[in-house]
């Protein structure tokens, strides 16, 4: 089949690269502008405007696919160049723009999401990081076939990964993308034989996954310990979950820690021993033992060697 990717980050470009490996014909990537990033904040092209100039795959780049928005000279071009693609269906994962109707509507066999949760649960901006910190045992991609709607169209096929008590964002990210590569390979093929059934997502159990925020970064020790450490691994490595510790001026990221069912009386938030093994925060419910840090301009340090440069007062 003839298609158009559109996608941005590392995880739709690992499902382009999936799409490509299985011999798909990609006629035309439409991805973010390029953005400025490092220290000099040079504008850098997006992963997977990246991987389409190296496999020599014309790119578009609109800032909006509006018409009658901001740009509409910008959507105008990309709707031009996708009716002389002419393309059989559109792959979108993580694009990062609002498809309006009349692209929907384009290709033959409309446009298919790679969405990196079960749906109808985590629909919305973060969901890997939501179904960590909400503590779901397992997850998953769907493949969707989109609608108008927030992630609300018919689902087309899922793949399950599961979440450990030690996974993080970052680990959960990479086996979704993964996960995603395969699960849409395999719905193109049964696509272009007929063979996808549509389903209709439930209204029972429906949840958001709403964007994160820098302030969700800062650790309130009030709540439980179980969710602070879970917090720590929804937040690895975006925002980075963070602490304030004695006898340092600013807050300290957290890259792990473990939650502990010690009850304590102690304040939320108070130190109440810190050695080789970790340092113990009491919280609203139980002790949050922190294994891995970073003080502001440093690197990530294991706690052992973090306590031996911490003098608290």
């Amino acid at each position: 089949m003839r298609l158009v990717f559109a996608g941005t980050p590392e995880f739709a470009r690992i499902a382009f690269d999936a799409l490509r490996a299985a011999g798909h014909d990609i006629a035309l990537v439409m991805t973010q502008p390029d953005r400025p990033a490092g220290r000099g904040l040079k504008l850098t092209p997006s992963p997977v405007k990246q991987a389409a100039l190296d496999a020599g795959i014309p790119v578009a780049q609109p800032r909006s696919l509006r018409l009658d928005g901001r740009y509409p000279d910008e959507a105008a071009e990309a709707r031009a160049l996708l009716e002389q693609v002419a393309p059989d269906v559109m792959v979108v994962a993580a694009y990062g723009l609002i498809l309006p109707q009349w692209v929907l509507d384009l290709p033959r066999l409309g446009c298919l999401n790679i969405h990196a949760s079960l749906l109808p649960r985590w629909r919305g901006a973060a969901p890997i990081q939501r179904a960590i910190e909400a503590g779901d045992a397992q997850t998953g991609v769907t493949i969707m076939q989109m609608d108008e709607g927030l992630d609300t169209g018919d689902m087309l096929l899922e793949r399950v990964v599961p979440i450990t008590g030690d996974t993080n964002a970052a680990q959960l990210h990479d086996a979704l993308a993964l996960a995603g590569g395969e699960a849409i390979v395999q719905a193109l093929n049964a696509l272009d034989q007929g063979g996808l059934s549509p389903t209709k997502q439930p209204e029972a159990g429906v949840t958001y996954a709403a964007k994160l925020d820098k302030a969700e970064a800062a650790l309130d020790c009030t709540q439980p310990a179980e969710l602070l450490e879970r917090r720590v691994r929804a937040f690895n490595p975006v925002p980075g979950a963070s602490i304030r510790l004695p006898g340092l001026p600013d807050p300290v990221k957290v890259w792990r820690a473990q939650a502990l069912a010690t009850p304590t009386t102690a304040e939320p938030g108070r130190v109440l021993r810190a050695d080789a093994s970790g340092i113990d925060i009491a919280t609203g419910n139980g002790v949050l033992r922190l294994l891995e840090l970073q003080k502001a301009g440093g690197k990530r340090q294991p706690v052992d060697v973090f306590v031996r440069g911490w003098q608290p007062d």
